[in-house]
């Protein structure tokens, strides 16, 4: 059996072949529960939208892209097209590329360590999670808590949702005293509102869209307050902090609809720009569009790219941590199975010798042969351990010369 990664990503499949190979949390419990069925061996998948994965042990990787295709809306001929196979230490050096955000789409991205973990525990709750798969899935967390806290990999605004609040966070003083409305709930009006619950009280936060039933159900997932469209133009005369997230292709916020002599800074997250150009002209608005947004996730992701090295640097030595444990725990049979064997030819040469010799000193030939059974195999392990040894070679040839029958 070898240890594979199967899966497709960002990098070679489109959203709309990603979303063919997309596995739903159920779709997920229910390919787990045909792998423990099939008695598969330790397994774990991940889904999300830049990438589906799955992780395990197989006879051969089709076994795992069989699976993927069966329980998702892609076909073999698609893997084949955008799809990727790693195996044994590639595939280790994947997941922990992976885990610690350093193969993500937004370098230094952490969600994916979440996601990891929740995939773990899903597993691990089906018994498809071996000591194998267990040691790696812990050094990759090790190796993603040690890059967030030893480098400044993950600071910094990535993303507009984000680099809008990151923004008012940083240039608005008082921030939890201001009236902070959000116009819009599409992707990106919800991935604002999502960053601002957690900086800003619940109370000040109002969110407004066309479509009530859309704004009530993120109002009522995040606990903020909603007021009907019609209600627009008297909730701006109470704002401090405009959102704009409408996605209109004309102008959503206009002279008209604000209040006048009233400051207030504006954030324009919409293509094309929802914020009428007008607005820009009354020194009572401050208006902040996507171009200055786009510019702090650029230079935040350039600033990001100084931490890579060291980043790699904390993966490597975890890796080679999990690798050197793997190779000891290749080898560990072999050295039991050598010491059993020399233990077998001890009590035969004792029984020999107390036969022939008057008075045998059992007690002190006990000893001294347990010393050297010891040495022997401590040489043995040692030789296997080094870093030029050919360990199935010498494994081989060990098993041959002392006529060994190893057992995982």
């Amino acid at each position: 059996m070898t240890f594979y990664v199967i899966g497709i990503s960002y990098k070679k499949a489109d959203t709309s072949m990603r979303s063919k190979f997309s596995l739903s949390e159920n779709r997920i419990d229910n390919l787990l529960n045909d792998a423990q069925r099939q008695q598969s061996g330790s397994m774990m998948v991940i889904s999300t939208c830049n990438r589906t994965e799955i992780y395990g042990f197989a006879e051969h990787p089709f076994v795992l892209i069989s699976l993927l295709c069966q329980y998702s809306n892609g076909t073999v001929d698609d893997f084949q097209q955008v799809g990727y196979v790693h195996k044994n230490n590639d595939a280790v050096a994947h997941l922990f590329m992976v885990g610690t955000g350093m193969d993500s789409q937004i370098l230094g991205d952490f969600e994916i360590i979440g996601q990891l973990k929740k995939s773990f525990r899903l597993s691990k709750s089906k018994n498809l999670i071996d000591n194998y798969l267990e040691r790696l899935v812990n050094a990759v967390i090790k190796a993603s808590k040690r890059i967030k806290n030893e480098t400044e990999i993950s600071t910094g605004a990535t993303s507009v949702a984000f680099a809008s609040v990151h923004y008012i966070l940083n240039n608005v003083k008082n921030i939890s005293e201001k009236n902070i409305l959000l116009y819009g709930t599409g992707k990106i009006g919800r991935n604002t509102c999502e960053n601002l619950v957690k900086h800003v009280p619940e109370n000040h936060l109002t969110v407004i869209n066309r479509t009530l039933e859309k704004a009530e159900e993120i109002a009522q997932k995040l606990q903020i307050e909603v007021k009907h469209h019609d209600n627009l133009v008297q909730e701006l005369a109470q704002t401090d902090i405009l959102f704009v997230a409408t996605g209109a292709n004309n102008p959503t916020i206009t002279l008209d609809n604000l209040p006048k002599n009233h400051p207030m800074t504006i954030l324009d997250l919409s293509i094309p720009k929802n914020v009428h150009e007008s607005v820009k002209n009354q020194p009572e608005f401050q208006v902040i569009d996507l171009d200055i947004l786009s510019q702090m996730t650029d230079d935040t992701l350039e600033n990001r790219k100084k931490y890579v090295p060291q980043a790699l640097e904390i993966i490597d030595e975890l890796k080679s941590e999990f690798i050197h444990w793997v190779e000891e725990r290749k080898f560990a049979p072999a050295i039991l199975a050598l010491k059993n064997k020399l233990q077998e030819i001890k009590e035969n040469e004792l029984n020999y010798q107390r036969k022939k010799i008057p008075d045998f000193d059992e007690q002190q030939a006990e000893i001294i042969s347990n010393r050297l059974i010891q040495k022997i195999t401590t040489h043995f392990a040692n030789h296997l351990k080094d870093e030029t040894t050919d360990v199935d070679e010498s494994m081989a040839l060990i098993s041959q010369v002392f006529q060994l029958q190893i057992t995982e």
